[in-house]
């Protein structure tokens, strides 16, 4: 595992796993699925670095190279982790996403679980949210 902030942007592959730093010591049977996927994991501490660190590395990342896909995968819960997700729809405002294949996970104890970009752009919006919450 690599330190997504330490890590050249011209070192990268095709398919990219951006991970929670927590997430290898949390779960580590489910890192070592992500590892049979890709050895190109990237790890990362929104406790101790700025989102906006994160985003314009990963804009560096994708500008420099051929990158096909990247997967964001943290734990569950944390109001940390939660913000590397949002990096997908700030990176929709700043570049061409189009021939980028992007996932988003959070782990549990249940496993991986899929999270749709649209659940990722309402979770930012709390008036929205709390409008939709009031409808069910």
């Amino acid at each position: 595992m690599k330190n997504l902030l330490k890590t050249n942007c011209f070192d990268i592959s095709e398919k990219i796993i951006i991970i929670g730093s927590c997430l290898q010591n949390m779960f580590p049977k489910i890192y070592q699925e992500l590892e049979q996927e890709s050895v190109n994991i990237y790890e990362v501490c929104l406790e101790e670095t700025h989102l906006n660190m994160v985003i314009t590395k990963i804009i560096g990342m994708i500008s420099r190279n051929n990158i096909k896909e990247i997967k964001f995968v943290t734990v569950d819960k944390s109001p940390h982790c939660v913000q590397l997700h949002y990096v997908v729809k700030e990176l929709e405002n700043i570049i061409n996403l189009e021939k980028l294949h992007i996932e988003n996970y959070v782990v549990t104890n249940k496993g991986l679980i899929k999270i749709p970009i649209k659940v990722i752009g309402i979770s930012k919006n709390l008036s929205k949210l709390s409008e939709y919450l009031k409808e069910i």
